[in-house]
């Protein structure tokens, strides 16, 4: 009996430890499907260049956020499986909610940091959220925390190369463009990065917690759609309905922007969940590569800059990519694990939240089954598809030399990390 015992706990920890490396997996490739669609969703951002006020572009990229946060869900949970997230942990609403005012500001900076600076330098330059969300998942939910000095090291490393990238592409975006332009942008590509490693409290405290993360992105659109109203309506001075109406025939290539950042971030979430903040965000922040291939490939940003300055810009985001591979493959071991489930149960006894959720949450195995689809579901696919498809048809193709064979393979690319993804994470957890 004691050797069936023993045979059965070292079987349990066996197969917890392959749980463990199956979530790790999924995890990093969550955040590089979620580096692509972030950076791709960035592209219409450059209609900026077409006369339109970064407001109008910011709020037009939330309203399709909105759509994108609700439908996605709702295809996938249904409004009923959002409600029982909300029924099992209410108070993360309205964490849920701040985090959306955080991304919507941070996202407004983004569009004055692309008009002023191009996508290639403003991308890496708002990345450094990732220092801010490793200072974060260190600080409050203990990550790292008993990781050895192998860890350490690989983060501390990291860190050092992402900073030190981010001043060489400083340095040749101030040698570029007229010095007044230069330092707004970087001041707002900036001033992104701190929200942005901000928000990113929120969303480990709701994974630690066990909520769903379609559950999430749907109370964080509420926060980020009410920030953004506010913002345009104070800053258009009244105009705000004039310059829409303006600006009707590009519409749906911003309320697609907003539903491309859409999946992006879901993606974002599930690497966050799996691999925590000071990991999942740096991997998911190798969208600057990619905000570096639409840039200076698809949109040939490069070709009035002088070969000198744009080698340096390469230089420089390749050195930042290292940072953020360095940090991402500094996985965690059952020792910081520990350290993590602690964590958790610190938010459950805060929270008096139900044992058996949290764990099962962590683990991606929720066998909560989820209510029936309601008529009130239908309702919400239907009105976003009418939304996307009247902006579609009175759609004009937006202005812009594209190299054409250059975006044709980024969407690939874009395409096959999303279905890998998406089959992975279906696979292993039934999008738990």
């Amino acid at each position: 009996m004691g050797q069936l015992t023993t045979d059965a706990v070292t079987s349990a920890a066996s197969t917890s430890r392959r749980r463990f490396r199956a979530l790790q997996g999924l995890g990093i490739l969550s955040g590089i499907a979620a580096g692509a669609w972030l950076g791709a969703a960035e592209v219409p951002t450059k209609l900026v260049s077409s006369g339109l006020s970064p407001f109008l572009i910011s709020l037009m990229m939330v309203f399709g956020v909105f759509l994108g946060r609700w439908t996605v869900p709702v295809l996938v949970r249904g409004t009923g499986g959002i409600g029982v997230d909300f029924r099992n942990a209410p108070h993360l609403v309205i964490w849920a909610v701040i985090a959306g005012c955080l991304w919507s500001v941070a996202n407004t900076l983004t569009v004055f940091a692309i008009r002023d600076l191009g996508l290639s330098i403003a991308f890496p330059l708002w990345n450094t959220n990732a220092l801010i969300g490793i200072g974060w998942g260190v600080l409050l939910f203990h990550e790292l925390k008993s990781a050895g000095w192998v860890r350490w090291t690989s983060v501390g490393t990291g860190a050092l190369l992402m900073f030190l990238g981010g001043m060489i592409l400083a340095r040749i975006s101030s040698s570029q463009i007229s010095p007044a332009a230069a330092t707004k942008g970087i001041v707002a590509a900036l001033g992104a990065g701190v929200l942005w490693g901000t928000m990113y409290i929120p969303y480990r405290k709701a994974y630690l917690s066990g909520m769903n993360p379609l559950s999430f992105v749907s109370f964080f659109t509420v926060g980020e759609l009410g920030m953004m109203v506010g913002l345009a309506l104070h800053y258009s001075r009244g105009s705000l309905w004039r310059e829409i109406s303006g600006a009707r025939h590009l519409l749906f290539w911003l309320l697609a922007a907003g539903f491309v950042w859409v999946i992006g971030d879901i993606f974002q979430q599930y690497a966050v969940k799996y691999v925590g903040i000071s990991r999942g965000i740096p991997l998911s922040n190798s969208n600057q590569l990619w905000g570096l291939m639409w840039g200076a490939v698809a949109f040939g940003e490069f070709r009035t800059w002088s070969p000198g300055a744009a080698t340096y810009a390469i230089y420089g985001s390749l050195l930042m990519a290292l940072g953020l591979v360095a940090i991402s493959f500094s996985i965690a071991d059952e020792a910081e694990q520990k350290k993590w489930r602690d964590a958790a149960d610190r938010e459950r006894a805060r929270y008096a939240l139900d044992e058996q959720f949290v764990a099962s949450a962590r683990e991606g195995t929720s066998n909560t089954p989820l209510p029936a689809r309601r008529r009130f579901d239908w309702v919400i696919l239907a009105s976003a598809t009418a939304a996307f498809v009247w902006t579609g048809a009175i759609a004009d193709w937006p202005s812009l030399r594209l190299n054409w064979t250059a975006v044709y393979v980024l969407l690939a690319v874009a395409g096959a990390l999303f279905v890998a993804s998406v089959v992975a994470l279906w696979k292993t957890t039934r999008f738990n």
